[in-house]
């Protein structure tokens, strides 16, 4: 297992790595901070004038200092909405992951470590999942709770909608990678000694066999982070994702998609680079991480 001072060390000796976790922490620390950043809350409709309306980044003809990057069809500022947005696109992005890691860790701990009818039933329920598309699968649940309630009610829940059915639908994901690490974990020496002892296999599996399984969802989580997020804007992109009153960055896409061929492009391309970045980022990360944590890599490496 690699040491806290050679993963350091690594990540210090990789400029990708580190281009990519500054540029996350930015985008982190300005979502988390967007209530103090951002010179206008684009939720508090006494802030909002229909005459600020599209207008242009201040540096272009007609546009206002006070917005720096534009403003939307509401009169909105663009770079406002854009701290606001994502903030929410990463919320939905981390609770989807956390979904999917309590579900799909459970199950392959427990198929792993059972074997047996239970890990065929699992994994073919896995299967049956893997083969669905996760969009697929949203689009027509999604559909279903906004037809079965008025918009009010779909706004209050859409972040908790987007977290749970997104979750659900990439558990196997999880499941799968912790099945395989169990299997090349349950029959070695520390987990026959901890049978010995009379340990249940509740115990066993938790506080023994997890802890030596958590190295591939780590790199699996930062991952599905990213895709999460792209998964939750393809779904407001299509109207069935957050609503206009509490953009994501899919939403602010979306929303400004109609103006971009009349001239307010602003509205939708600043929202779009945003979103590439923070995705791009998220994947380099990953990468970097499955190529630091796999032992086989780093001998290839020594």
């Amino acid at each position: 297992m690699i040491t806290w001072q050679g993963f350091l060390k690594r990540f210090l000796s990789d400029p990708v790595a580190i281009g990519a976790g500054f540029v996350l922490l930015v985008l982190v620390t300005m979502a988390v901070f967007a209530p103090w950043i951002a010179p206008q809350n684009p939720y508090d409709l006494l802030q909002l004038n229909i005459m600020d309306s599209e207008m242009p980044p201040s540096w272009r003809d007609g546009g206002d200092e006070r917005f720096w990057l534009g403003t939307d069809a509401q009169g909105r500022g663009v770079f406002s909405t854009i701290l606001y947005g994502t903030g929410i696109s990463l919320l939905i992005g981390i609770g989807a992951v956390i979904v999917q890691a309590v579900l799909g860790v459970s199950l392959g701990l427990w198929a792993g470590y059972r074997g047996g009818w239970v890990d065929s039933f699992l994994m073919r329920m896995a299967d049956i999942q893997m083969s669905l598309s996760t969009l697929m699968i949203a689009i027509i649940a999604l559909a279903l709770f906004k037809a079965a309630f008025d918009a009010n009610i779909y706004a209050d829940y859409a972040i908790i909608m987007l977290i749970v059915i997104i979750g659900i639908a990439e558990w196997p994901k999880f499941a799968r990678t912790v099945r395989s690490s169990v299997l090349g974990e349950k029959n070695k020496e520390y987990v026959d000694a901890a049978r010995v002892i009379g340990l249940p296999a509740r115990k066993v599996m938790w506080g023994h066999i997890l802890p030596n399984t958590l190295t591939p969802v780590l790199v699996i989580s930062t991952i599905q982070v990213a895709e999460a997020i792209m998964t939750e804007a393809a779904l407001s992109f299509l109207g069935l994702g957050m609503p206009t009153d509490k953009p994501s960055l899919g939403s602010l896409i979306r929303s400004g998609f109609e103006f971009i061929f009349s001239g307010s492009w602003w509205i939708t391309l600043y929202p779009a680079i945003v979103l590439v970045t923070l995705v791009l980022a998220l994947n380099l990360l990953g990468d970097w991480l499955r190529d630091v944590l796999n032992p086989k890599l780093r001998r290839g490496d020594d």
